[in-house]
């Protein structure tokens, strides 16, 4: 692992604040001045002369954070806007989160203290239920794309302006569920097992559909429930539980 990655994962630093503490010769590898292009197997890491021991990877915890909108998925941000860490209590600033929710949107986001189950978390084929509001109604042409998947050369609408994705494939939604629908907008509850870049957003934007608001209320077998905006809560006993069975059935 580089270097500045194994110090990200193990302190409350971020791979950017590594970075300076690397070039400003504050970190040593079995006391020799470390480098940019170091890579860590079993060396010890000292920072400020302090030795930083990796983490026990058999001892984790994950927490739930209801994410407001207007906060980013990030440690920081180079136009200030306000990131989760800003919200979050400061012992969970090394917390790894699990994908991420775009700016504009809200609701559950997994945090864990593990690269590992991170990891496992964010390329498993969990379902994730959105809650969603659109500008317009829902046809039959946006029905068959759910039921039976999209593939899009250019996928640029809904998009971030900055996003360099052009194409993209989504695949057949896990479930969808019309809530409600006026002349004007409708609301939709939908399962996806991916939660690729913004990809809710590019999909109804094909059809000319701008996503109001988007809510995420699950993560697999974690639900959001009444935890209130800007709130976080560890795991229950029994969402341990069921972590742990996904866990051995990963391996």
């Amino acid at each position: 692992m580089r270097l500045n990655k194994w110090i990200s994962h193990n302190t409350d630093f971020s791979r950017r604040k590594a970075d300076e503490l690397i070039k400003d010769g504050k970190v040593k590898l079995n006391h020799k001045v470390a480098t940019f292009g170091d890579i860590i197997t079993k060396e010890k890491v000292f920072i400020n002369g302090r030795e930083i021991r990796p983490k026990d990877s058999t001892k984790y915890s994950v927490i739930v954070y209801h994410k407001p909108k207007n906060e980013l998925v990030s440690k920081s941000d180079d136009r200030d806007r306000r990131v989760i860490y800003d919200t979050l209590d400061s012992k969970f600033r090394n917390y790894i989160p699990v994908g991420r929710l775009d700016f504009a949107s809200s609701g559950l986001l997994l945090l864990t203290d593990s690269k590992d189950i991170a990891t496992k978390l964010m390329t498993s084929n969990l379902v994730r239920i959105y809650n969603l509001k659109i500008n317009g109604k829902i046809n039959q042409k946006v029905i068959d794309a759910m039921n039976d998947g999209l593939s899009l050369s250019d996928a640029s609408a809904g998009a971030h302006k900055y996003s360099k994705i052009k194409s993209m494939d989504f695949a057949p939604f896990s479930f969808f569920e019309i809530t409600r629908e006026t002349k004007s907008w409708s609301k939709i509850k939908v399962g996806i097992i991916e939660g690729k870049n913004r990809e809710l957003r590019r999909f109804f934007a094909y059809f000319g559909l701008d996503v109001i608001d988007l809510k995420r209320v699950s993560y697999g077998f974690v639900e959001l429930n009444a935890l209130p905006i800007g709130k976080s809560r560890y795991l229950s006993r029994k969402d341990y539980n069921k972590l742990r069975a996904f866990l051995k059935e990963s391996k």
